[in-house]
């Protein structure tokens, strides 16, 4: 059980730092706009799907995470 907190303590620090640096900005120009993202606009409809970007996210997430495991 205390396995469990210390990954959950890790993860949150991880989740906060991770939001910091997308409230200071970093990403902004970047981040949605990939190579691979869909967006779609024909009149005054418009539709944004960045799966690449999510993609990334998972990529990375998914690298740290095992990391911590280790």
């Amino acid at each position: 059980m205390n396995e469990i907190g210390k990954i959950l303590v890790i993860a949150g620090l991880a989740l906060a730092a991770f939001g910091a640096l997308l409230w200071a900005g970093f990403g902004k120009g970047w981040l949605g706009r990939l190579p691979g993202d869909i967006h779609y606009t024909r009149g005054d409809f418009s539709f944004h799907f960045p799966i690449i970007t999510c993609l990334l996210i998972s990529v990375i997430l998914t690298l740290v995470l095992w990391l911590f495991r280790r």
